[in-house]
């Protein structure tokens, strides 16, 4: 083809980010296709090289075509006017690879009927692409495929992207929280996806339960060097590899408040890139919307705390790393299961009070069976901390208004240092403590210790024992059946009184019964078991029996 310049007018434009359109085609793609595989093609220089994206196929046989290419183009030639001497035909190598082309595709039998040695060392010195094909085609017919190719992936990207937005608009205008737009996001591209702030601390996370011990561990160390990989690709203008990460910034009106991030998946219509930009776009919307408050953190971290408690987690060490890798520390240091009750305690309030104890903490929901206002938190501290109970109320009274602080009580599990079954154990211990306890009068903040109570360590370290949960069924059924049939309140006033032993007049005043009515129910209960209440080992037996039942959040 005889040498040429062309309008700037009509030459297409690549797009500011080639490698990062996924709708494209590859050159491994191309090939595939029916119209090439035609022409019996033979990969020379492939590997990494045939992941770059082909934007339009040009066709070409003039040694002056690199200035006439704007990049992402998959060359198609003969090679009739290319330079004879090899140190020419090297130099006209690299200039078509420092035009961007993605790659060169050159039909043998016309003028070559091999490939010059120069031409395949120059493509695999710049990384080109390049194909021969052995049989003679209409380069018309060839075109014509490619194009097809690129547009349909263009029309049906441009559909999809229509969805997807429409999706995630819709979420955002609804005010759904991060959690969800997480998830939403994990669903749509069939991956795991993380939402993670600026210090690499894991927000919001959908990942499978098998994989969470091999991801969340290190996860600081490793999301920072999927960035520092990122950031060399974009650099270099280089396309994400399939086992690379995808990472897409959460930012609105110059604010970045953290990243999303993909791992490998399949592809999606829209491309992943695109589904990930949607769902940071809605996040951004969110965090606008949620002002000077921390919703994300409050989010996160509740349905952390919410989760262990529930045990949905499949072993001990996915659940430890993803508690690391949202930024509380289990090795070397020590760990308190707490339940604060009485009052409400905002996220940003729990975050300063620990780390005036040089800790992190992560607070949750109102156990079930303590009464609400009430959250369930993990706090974890330096290894050389104390925590005493001078500690305990100058925690909590950062946790809520003055005038809020004689309703709250703080129940506090032992401290853990042997991981996070350790951890747990503290954890359900405060939760116990604070099942089924009326709030206290006098001045607070009222504590509860686990290491007071010997009862309650024993009945959560036996909390799933049969014969332990047998044994509070066969006490207490009578009762439950009455409290369950009247709306009664025996199980209550035999608590009452198993917290006064002695002294029936503050437990008729705990029951907030007067004592004709108090002692009435006595001798219901004494009557419904058959037992005398007031002896000792009936006592404790059925103290047994209620804490197993309250541990049990019923």
């Amino acid at each position: 083809m005889p040498d040429r310049r062309e309008d700037r007018a009509i030459q297409t434009d690549r797009p500011a980010d080639l490698s990062a359109d996924e709708t494209l085609p590859s050159v491994r793609e191309v090939i595939a296709l029916e119209a090439v595989a035609n022409g019996v093609p033979e990969v020379l220089v492939g590997d990494d090289a045939l992941d770059a994206r082909v934007r339009w196929l040009h066709v070409s046989d003039s040694a002056g075509v690199p200035r006439l290419l704007d990049g992402g183009e998959l060359l198609l030639s003969t090679g009739s006017s290319w330079p004879a001497e090899p140190g020419d035909l090297r130099r006209f190598i690299y200039e078509l690879a420092d035009a961007g082309a993605s790659g060169l595709v050159l039909e043998l039998g016309t003028h070559y009927r091999y490939v010059p040695a120069i031409v395949v060392e120059a493509a695999r010195d710049r990384g080109l692409a390049l194909v021969v094909l052995h049989r003679e085609l209409k380069f018309v017919t060839l075109t014509e495929a490619v194009h097809n190719r690129i547009i349909r992936g263009q029309t049906d990207a441009l559909r999809a992207r229509d969805e997807v937005r429409e999706r995630f608009t819709a979420l955002a205008l609804r005010g759904s929280p991060a959690d969800f737009i997480v998830h939403q996001l994990a669903q749509t591209l069939g991956a795991p996806v993380v939402l993670e702030n600026l210090a690499y601390e894991v927000v919001a996370a959908e990942v499978p339960l098998s994989l969470e011990d091999e991801l969340f561990t290190e996860w600081e160390l490793r999301s920072r060097s999927a960035h520092r990989r990122a950031e060399y690709r974009r650099e270099r203008g280089a396309t994400a590899g399939g086992e690379d990460w995808l990472i897409v910034p959460v930012e609105a009106r110059g604010i970045r408040w953290g990243n999303l991030v993909a791992l490998p998946g399949p592809e999606h219509p829209a491309g992943r890139t695109a589904v990930l930009e949607q769902g940071a776009i809605a996040l951004a919307v969110g965090r606008l919307a949620d002002g000077e408050a921390d919703e994300w953190a409050r989010i996160g971290r509740r349905r952390l705390i919410d989760g262990l408690l529930a045990g949905r987690f499949a072993g001990v060490g996915g659940a430890g790393a993803r508690l690391e890798a949202a930024g509380l520390p289990l090795r070397d240091a020590r760990q308190f299961g707490i339940v604060v009750s009485g009052a409400a305690v905002a996220t940003e309030r729990a975050d300063a009070a620990a780390r005036a104890l040089r800790g992190r903490v992560l607070a949750g929901s109102a156990p079930d069976g303590v009464a609400a206002p009430a959250s369930a938190m993990l706090l974890s501290l330096p290894a050389t901390a104390i925590f005493d109970d001078d500690a305990v109320r100058a925690f909590a009274r950062a946790l809520v208004d003055p005038a809020e602080i004689d309703r709250v009580t703080v129940s506090i599990g032992r401290g853990a240092d042997e991981g996070l079954d350790a951890a747990l154990a503290s954890l359900h211990e405060a939760v116990d403590l604070a099942r089924g306890r009326r709030r206290r009068a006098g001045r607070g903040p009222h504590l509860r210790r686990a290491e007071n109570r010997p009862l309650v360590q024993l009945v959560t370290a036996l909390r799933d024992d049969h014969r332990v949960l047998e044994h509070g069924e066969r006490m207490l059924a009578p009762l439950i059946a009455h409290d369950l049939s009247r709306s009664g309140d025996l199980l209550d006033v035999l608590e009452a009184m198993l917290s006064h032993p002695g002294n029936r007049t503050a437990a008729a005043s705990a029951s907030h019964l007067s004592r004709s009515v108090f002692y009435q129910r006595i001798a219901l209960i004494e009557q419904l078991l058959g037992l005398d209440l007031d002896d000792g080992e009936t006592q404790t037996a059925l103290h047994l029996a209620l804490l197993v039942r309250r541990s049990a959040g019923r």
